[in-house]
């Protein structure tokens, strides 16, 4: 069994993939838009460049995503992305890049369980929680 995250988005998915390739140093596996599908000609003209799916993979993880119908999208609430890095220099460097115009909740930093740990809502409203986890 393995668990991956899926991110909704209320018409941002695709400028929000771009942003996280940036700022993890991955690649966008796969990207299909509502008009691309099979659900084409089900979907409102206003979606038909929005997308229906995309994924990346980080690390041993996978990232995916879509834009919801505007009726069905919610704000993310109660949940984070947790991403945990191997060095407090790449903590501080995703920490950075995620945060560029959004909000940092707590500051990167030294904590009892982790060389660096830090919360932020990136400019996509998505919340991440960036670890560099202490040697147990």
């Amino acid at each position: 069994m393995k668990a991956s995250i899926h991110l909704a988005f209320n018409g941002q998915c695709a400028a929000a993939f771009k942003f996280y390739e940036k700022c993890l140093g991955t690649k966008i596996c796969f990207t299909m838009t509502y008009g691309q599908s099979p659900a084409a000609g089900k979907s409102s003209p206003d979606m038909r460049d929005k997308v229906i799916h995309t994924s990346m993979a980080v690390g041993e993880s996978t990232i995916t995503g879509a834009d919801a119908p505007p009726d069905h999208y919610k704000k993310p609430q109660g949940n984070s992305v947790l991403l945990d890095v191997d060095t407090p220099a790449d903590a501080e460097r995703v920490f950075a890049a995620l945060g560029e115009r959004g909000t940092v909740q707590m500051p990167i930093q030294e904590t009892f369980w982790a060389k660096r740990f830090g919360m932020l809502v990136d400019q996509f409203g998505v919340p991440w929680m960036i670890n560099c986890p202490k040697p147990m």
